[in-house]
């Protein structure tokens, strides 16, 4: 693919020049300088998202917050798709609009090729977007339905100032040839679209100043599960021509097992497990991943029959409130099969490494490894041995275990 005009990197300064406003020194592992190809592209460091709660009509008053997002930290190689899973409201969509700041956060770090946005003004902002761009959920509502398609297309283009107008409207119908769009459609009206072809506009005006980094907000649970498959086949295809990185953010985790490298369970505003998608999906160690993988059909009659759903008890706390302690103690069903330790109400448990690669937030992972729950959430044979007070065994998988990635 041939840009309209060249786009330096965001930070890039010619020689002898002044440092781009709001650039800051790289941090330990990461590149010298933005635009190198060494280190995480992405490095996310405690981030919060907090939405005021006000009261009173007269004089508002500020009586508490809602913990969107409350400290989680990740990483995200050049090149891979880190997939976001959890349920509604667990603060995967805050997450993925506060990494290209649509929602200012509250706190934490976000760094990005060696640039930390949070210090970064509008004017930086602006140049820092040219490699980051959102795909949005609602392909009928991300479009403006008063412009055409090659209108949406070219409005990045418009307003970064790239190229000419006749090299936008080349580059217009190049991109929707990319994705799969016949060009002469550039002069339609969203709503002469179905919704498939929608979010292929939507996924065109994401690559049209051709980013590093594209944040994919559930981008097909607005659709058919047929035309799922399309977007996930294009997203796919495009990633392996351009070298895109991807935040796929969804709540469906067998179409995120499809498409991720790595997967982050997040629970009420926390990274709760952040494993390779294989890893995750055969070896899970946190139970909410485990009530998760449960309610996943496994494509096989003889795998299906020996496993076992398991259904979480009670609601989801208010992220307003939170629980003390681990915030997954009150539907916790390891906890209840522990006897409630008073640590999972007490402590909160901080991410750790228990297998190599695979991080866990929880007191007792250990023990979920030679659960009988777990072994019926993935359909493998229940260990014969099986018992959550006994010793601690590296987790194995017969022969016979369906691969799940």
């Amino acid at each position: 693919m041939t840009a309209s005009s060249p786009m330096p990197p965001p930070g890039a300064v010619p020689a002898g020049s002044a440092p781009a406003p709001g650039a800051t020194a790289p941090l330990a592992g990461e590149a010298a300088m933005p635009g190198s190809t060494s280190g995480p592209l992405l490095r996310v460091e405690d981030l919060k998202v907090y939405f005021p709660i006000r009261e009173g009509l007269i004089r508002e008053r500020h009586v508490g917050d809602v913990r969107a997002v409350d400290g989680i930290s990740f990483e995200m190689r050049r090149g891979e798709t880190l997939g976001l899973v959890g349920e509604s409201g667990c603060g995967k969509s805050t997450t993925g609009r506060a990494i290209v700041r649509l929602y200012e956060p509250t706190a934490g770090r976000i760094v990005f090729d060696g640039v930390d946005t949070m210090t970064l003004d509008r004017a930086g902002m602006k140049g820092m977007r040219r490699r980051m761009q959102m795909v949005f959920q609602d392909p009928y509502a991300s479009l403006d339905p008063r412009m055409t398609a090659g209108g949406i297309v070219s409005e990045p283009m418009d307003i970064h100032g790239v190229g000419s107008r006749a090299d936008r409207q080349d580059r217009v119908r190049e991109l929707l040839a990319t994705v799969g769009l016949n060009p002469d459609y550039a002069e339609r009206y969203p709503h002469e679209f179905s919704g498939g072809q929608r979010q292929r506009i939507g996924v065109a005006r994401a690559l049209a100043l051709e980013p590093d980094l594209i944040v994919a907000d559930e981008p097909i649970s607005a659709l058919d599960v047929s035309i799922q498959a399309q977007i996930i086949n294009l997203l796919e295809k495009l990633q392996e021509r351009l070298g895109l990185t991807y935040l796929f953010i969804a709540h469906d985790l067998s179409v995120v097992r499809h498409i991720s490298d790595r997967i982050a369970v997040m629970y009420l505003g926390r990274i709760v497990e952040l494993a390779s998608s294989r890893l995750l999906n055969r070896e899970p160690l946190h139970p909410y991943t485990v009530a998760l993988l449960s309610a996943v059909p496994i494509p096989d009659p003889v795998v299906e029959a020996r496993r076992r759903r398991i259904i979480l008890t009670g609601d989801v706390p208010s992220p307003v409130n939170p629980p003390s302690g681990c915030r997954f103690h009150t539907r916790c069903w390891l906890r209840d099969k522990l006897g409630n330790p008073q640590e999972c109400v007490t402590v909160d448990p901080v991410p750790r490494e228990v297998l190599p690669g695979h991080e866990v937030a929880c007191h007792f992972a250990e023990k979920v490894i030679e659960s009988p729950e777990r072994a019926q959430a993935v359909g493998v044979p229940v260990p014969t041995t099986a018992s959550v007070g006994g010793p601690v065994v590296p987790p194995t998988h017969p022969q016979d275990a369906p691969p799940i990635a």
